[in-house]
């Protein structure tokens, strides 16, 4: 048998870190204590009323949220929420055990259950600790005696006395089940949380956990797989008496682990010293190198003092003797005393020079030596950086490289990285971004710690090109930083919409899918019959579909790709003037008729081509992107024709009256030109033959966890 004191670590609620009351089993099957549940729940919902500030986790001093499961405060929305009874509002909580968002539905916590099993262990844990305490009589007079057994139907202990009385023969409460003296009462009949008046009777295999009928007939365990509560007791009894067999029968190898286990702790302790004591030597010797440069610093300091002071000191004594009756003029006036000319003379001449430098220097005064002493201002800016980021580099943590195909730009910004080994050894990573600003030169970088390997940023401008740089981190080791990637957000702010398939949609040559996000082309049997046209000189028309949402004002960016076996698709912007003209228009622009190039000189088929466009397009088709022939463009065809991006955006500017077409995956402007923005601005597109135009998904904060997870 297993020593009821060697298992109190189970016995240990993760919440408050003492023995279970109460247990109630989340559906994560962690157990809790029931009073640890609402203080969860009411410390949530203080935090939230206080928008999540530190304070708030004050109320109760046996739970403390960790910062992560702070974090977690930011995806519930519930603001503003005010505990004023005592059951608690919110349902939604990180289990303490596992940290998994736990969701009670509504019933909350009335639709747990109360695990009775582990209540009893820990009550029998607790007899053990305590069994020079005993269970006293709850219904003899003071003094009471001590309990000798403790009714379940009651739930209550008596001593002998007191049991006889109030449980006689030949009544209703003779039949009570009794045991020995217990604080731990425990109902006969498991009832349904959900249903408080029907009993567990099945087990359902999908949520683990036992349930009523009306659980299985119209509940929430409608379709999910349930057995008998027999079959389930036996099943899960046999598994874990095997499974407890198998660990017993492994005794011998769980103790040469623990054995194992034991000298690497051991092992753990010498190395981590060691370690200690080289990092101490390493900031030593930093210790040393600064105060040599301390000391050196503070000498030249002193010294440079030293020289100053004594050319200033001489400076004064100087200008004293220049003051009556002391030194210079005294002597001056003691030699005009003189009354004998030839001595006069022999001294008065070197004296007159002297009395001249005087008056000079008293007209033009200069301090002998400068008082300030900005040569000796010590610039640590670069050093402090550099100690900055000073930490234990490792030449087994991989350099993380920034992927510039899988990062994107649009309505946020998605960056992510990859190592070269394609193995994950760090544990977190720490990502850094700055505007690129020629004019500030100082470079603040702003920082986020990211568990994966992407990260969605929301708090970029609009057309402007950021630094990125990441680096790992396992424990207290980093790798250097990886090499910087320049990426550029879009002009505008991006414009949302989802392609219009009512406004002359045909449905015989295009196809959406049913998130309308794209359209295709197909060359199918309908155009076939189309084809027909073909014998008197006229080809197939183009098909047009415009966006669901119009521009009436402002500056608005959205980005496309186009299929690369298209043919030929037009993309452009169309007024809503001349949305009707573009749909029921009779001119065919791919027929004969219209032909740029029709054998006249003068020139003006390229004007009347131009007039008769009811919208600004550009033409893109077999993986080019072709510039429209203008006064401005080049008269080289060839260099009209450029390769099509993976990825192309429309920026439309209805306040100065231009649209722009860019690479997307550069953010580049490609072509720009004047469009009539008097009416509302609708995004247009135009197929034909084979071809498929896909709209750019819009970045959202879970935006790379879907797309892992496909």
């Amino acid at each position: 048998k297993v020593a009821i004191k060697g298992i109190e670590r189970e016995l240990i609620c993760p919440a408050c870190k003492e023995l279970f009351t109460h247990p109630l089993i989340l559906p994560c099957q962690h157990n809790v204590c029931h009073k640890c549940v609402k203080e969860i729940l009411f410390a949530f919902e203080d935090s939230f009323a206080d928008g999540g500030s530190e304070s708030s986790n004050q109320s109760s001093p046996r739970i403390r949220i960790s910062a992560t499961s702070m974090d977690r405060i930011d995806r519930i929305n519930r603001s503003g929420i005010k505990r004023n009874s005592l059951t608690p509002r919110s349902t939604l909580f990180p289990c303490p055990g596992c940290q998994r968002d736990i969701d009670l539905g509504e019933r909350g916590i009335n639709g747990l259950f109360r695990n009775f099993t582990l209540e009893t262990i820990v009550e029998r844990y607790r007899q053990a600790a305590r069994a020079a305490i005993a269970i006293m009589c709850d219904f003899c007079k003071p003094p009471p005696q001590e309990s000798t057994k403790s009714c379940m139907d009651c739930s209550a202990s008596y001593c002998n006395e007191c049991f006889k009385v109030h449980h006689p023969w030949g009544t209703v409460k003779a039949q009570h089940e009794y045991v020995g003296p217990t604080t731990n009462f425990r109902p006969k009949i498991l009832m349904c949380p959900e249903h408080e008046m029907e009993r567990v009777n099945m087990y359902c295999e999908i949520c683990r956990r036992p349930v009523c009928h009306l659980c299985k007939l119209g509940g929430g365990h409608a379709n999910h797989r349930v057995t008998t509560m027999s079959t389930a007791y036996k099943t899960l009894k046999e598994k874990l008496s095997k499974d407890i067999e198998y660990l017993i029968s492994k005794e011998s190898q769980v103790k040469a682990h623990i054995t194992q286990l034991d000298l690497l702790l051991k092992e753990t302790e010498c190395n981590s010293e060691r370690a200690k004591q080289e990092a101490s030597q390493s900031f030593e010797k930093l210790y040393h190198v600064l105060e040599e440069k301390k000391s050196a610093a503070l000498r030249a300091i002193e010294t440079s003092k030293n020289i100053r002071l004594e050319k200033l000191q001489t400076q004064v004594e100087e200008y004293q003797g220049l003051l009556e009756n002391n030194g210079l003029v005294g002597y001056a006036q003691e030699v005009l005393k003189e009354t004998d000319p030839s001595c006069f003379v022999q001294t008065a001449k070197q004296l007159h020079v002297r009395i001249q430098k005087a008056t000079e220097s008293l007209k033009s005064f200069r301090p002998a030596a400068e008082t300030t002493f900005e040569d000796f201002v010590v610039d640590t800016a670069k050093q402090e950086d550099v100690l900055g980021d000073l930490s234990f580099h490792s030449s087994g943590l991989e350099i993380p490289e920034i992927n510039e195909e899988q990062s994107r730009m649009y309505n946020k910004a998605v960056i992510c990285w990859e190592c070269p080994g394609k193995t994950d050894s760090a544990d977190i990573y720490v990502l850094e971004y700055h505007k690129l600003n020629r004019e500030d030169e100082s470079v603040t970088w702003q920082k986020t710690e990211v568990c994966g390997k992407s990260k969605v940023l929301s708090d970029l401008d609009d057309d402007s090109s950021y630094a990125f740089r990441v680096r790992g981190y396992k424990g207290s080791i980093c790798s250097p930083w990886s090499r910087e990637v320049i990426l550029r957000t879009p002009p505008a702010p991006v414009f949302s919409f989802l392609f219009d398939d009512k406004c002359g949609y045909n449905n015989e040559h295009l196809q959406l899918n049913p998130r309308r996000t794209s359209v295709e082309s197909r060359a199918g049997f309908p155009l076939l019959l189309g084809s027909e046209r073909l014998q008197v000189g006229c080809y197939t028309t183009l098909d047009y579909i415009i966006g669901d949402t119009g521009i009436a004002k402002g500056k608005h960016f959205w980005a496309f790709r186009v299929e690369s076996y298209s043919y030929l698709v037009k993309v452009g912007v169309v007024p809503s003037n001349k949305i009707q003209k573009l749909f029921h228009n009779t001119h065919d622009v791919a027929s004969p008729r219209y032909e740029q190039d029709s054998g006249h000189d003068s020139g003006s088929e390229d004007a009347f081509f131009d007039s008769s466009q009811p919208c600004t397009l550009v033409t893109l088709g077999m993986k080019k992107f072709f510039i429209p022939a203008t006064p401005a463009a080049p008269k080289d065809p060839a260099s009209r024709i450029l390769p099509l991006p993976s990825s192309l955006g429309i920026c439309l500017d209805c306040d100065t009256g231009r649209v722009g077409f860019y690479d997307a995956g550069r953010m580049k402007c490609l072509y720009e030109c004047e469009v009539d923005c008097s009416g509302i601005m609708y995004p247009a597109f135009a197929l034909m033959g084979g071809a498929a135009v896909q709209l750019e998904e819009a970045v959202t904060a879970k935006y790379r966890e879907y797309h892992d997870d496909i």
